[in-house]
């Protein structure tokens, strides 16, 4: 059971991400930058605590991941240096504190997660800047996203 744990992860973020909103991500040369944000209540209780992730419906949980176009059609993840911040309404900023996480497989994932406290009706704006390993250049983008806590 304990080996299905990361592909479990995974298939959490990409059902929870999609109800809230349509598959977001962004390219930028050669990479592809998925991105969402919802509140941790919707992990299970089990991911939650494997992951050290407090669940609640007032914390958010940005999630990046970074793939690279490798040969021909194929993508590999890819670390990077990862920094975000989140706006709130009344214009209050909150720098995020992101950490990597790494699920082995083959290949392995990538993602970088940060947690921030919301309220009902919160619209966040998230301000994500990376630079992925080996490179010099910089990437940045924003988006919007509101949370309905109760």
């Amino acid at each position: 059971m304990a080996r299905y744990l990361p592909l479990c992860f995974s298939l959490i973020f990409l059902s929870v991400a999609l109800p809230a909103s349509a598959e977001q991500s962004k390219t930028f040369g050669a990479y592809t930058v998925h991105y969402n944000a919802f509140t941790t209540n919707s992990l299970s209780p089990e991911i939650a605590k494997l992951y050290n992730i407090k669940r609640s419906n007032n914390r958010a949980l940005l999630n990046v991941s970074i793939l690279k176009q490798d040969t021909g059609a194929a993508t590999k993840p890819v670390k990077a240096r990862v920094t975000a911040t989140a706006t709130n309404m009344n214009s209050q900023l909150n720098q995020l504190t992101v950490r990597e996480l790494i699920e082995a497989g083959e290949p392995d994932a990538i993602y970088y997660l940060a947690e921030t406290t919301v309220n009902n009706g919160d619209m966040l704006t998230y301000n994500v800047s990376l630079t992925p390993d080996g490179e010099s250049e910089s990437y940045s983008f924003n988006f919007q996203q509101q949370f309905i806590t109760e």
